[in-house]
């Protein structure tokens, strides 16, 4: 396993992470079929190839359950060298309640056994409801967790600036906040990025492909009907795509992206997550992996390959200027949850 100091991101001072994270979203349903074996032998192959850190949550169906296959598979074939180089990083994301230190460890101790860890290599915090601020006692006790050892990092999920800030001022240490980032999602450039540059945070994006339509198969094609799109990710960011602006402007977005993708000699994908690669305050770009169905390793791999001089992004940015300004729209990062 072999992998470029320039993959590599640093989460905090200790937590050493590969950029690109495979986002287990779509082992939850709606983007096909997954058969579990199949799984497994596609996470061997992503590991194999330095795809090494891993994104998932306790409400992603099988997702931390294959996490504990995959491990003891490791093990048992004397592979244990392998597992110090692999993160994978779980969510906590309770309903609004009153939260005790019982209900946090409760939580945590499911995701360990699951996952087969003694200890979480982090645990990313979502909550979805701000007027309940339970979330602060559950911040608290999941930071005595940490301190505890049973937890290695902290981590939110969607969080807005003005809650991550909260967390910050008592006295929390938060290494990341994973949020919606994308070209046609910039929200996170508003306010987010400048907190986090202040406070050594780095942001996990997904979203940075939104969900596949940006990629050539898209481009010179008329706007689909919801039928046509045939995973759950795609009926997220068409959406998404509408709130932006419109189909039309869209294309143009593509058109300009595959010229700049033919400059690079790689695909627009990869234009489009090396976009937000290219922010200093991002650690890592989630894609969602459709184990044992969809594989994009050596594509993926191109996206190390080059990066976007300033032509570049003066052509992206005459055409997302035209755009809306989702800020103004949604809100800040996470808000579109609330």
């Amino acid at each position: 396993m072999n992998v470029n100091t320039n993959m590599m991101s640093n989460l905090g001072k200790d937590l050493k992470i590969f950029k690109i994270l495979n986002g287990m979203w779509q082992v939850s349903g709606g983007h096909g079929q997954i058969k579990p074996q199949k799984a497994i032998e596609s996470m061997d192959l992503l590991v194999s190839k330095g795809f090494i850190t891993w994104d998932l949550a306790d409400h992603y169906g099988p997702a931390e359950d294959f996490v504990k296959v995959f491990r003891t598979e490791l093990q048992i074939r004397g592979k244990e060298e392998i597992l110090k180089d692999l993160k994978f990083f779980t969510k906590w994301v309770p309903r609004p309640q009153k939260i005790t230190r019982k209900i946090v460890e409760s939580a945590i101790d499911i995701s360990r056994e699951r996952m087969g860890m003694e200890s979480l290599d982090m645990v990313q915090f979502h909550w979805w409801d701000y007027s309940d601020n339970n979330y602060l006692k559950a911040m608290e006790y999941l930071n005595e967790l940490r301190e505890e050892g049973i937890i290695k990092n902290l981590g939110l999920t969607n969080f807005d600036t003005s809650h991550l800030e909260e967390f910050v001022d008592l006295g929390i240490k938060i290494i990341s906040n994973q949020v919606q980032y994308s070209i046609i999602d910039k929200r996170p450039e508003k306010l987010m990025t400048q907190f986090c540059a202040k406070n050594n945070i780095k942001l996990l994006a997904y979203g940075t492909l939104a969900g596949g339509l940006l990629s050539e198969k898209y481009l010179n094609q008329p706007e689909p009907y919801r039928s046509q799109l045939y995973t759950a990710s795609l009926q997220k960011y068409k959406s998404m795509i509408d709130r932006w602006e419109d189909w039309t402007l869209f294309q143009e977005l593509l058109k300009i992206l595959k010229k700049i993708s033919e400059k690079h000699n790689v695909s627009i994908a990869n234009v489009a997550t090396r976009y937000v690669l290219e922010n200093p305050i991002v650690g890592g770009a989630i894609i969602g992996v459709r184990l044992g169905i969809s594989e994009h390793i050596e594509d993926n791999l191109k996206i190390f390959s080059f990066s976007l001089d300033e032509d570049d992004l003066n052509q992206i940015a005459r055409i997302t200027d035209k755009s809306n300004d989702l800020f103004t729209i949604i809100g800040d990062c996470g808000d579109e949850y609330r």
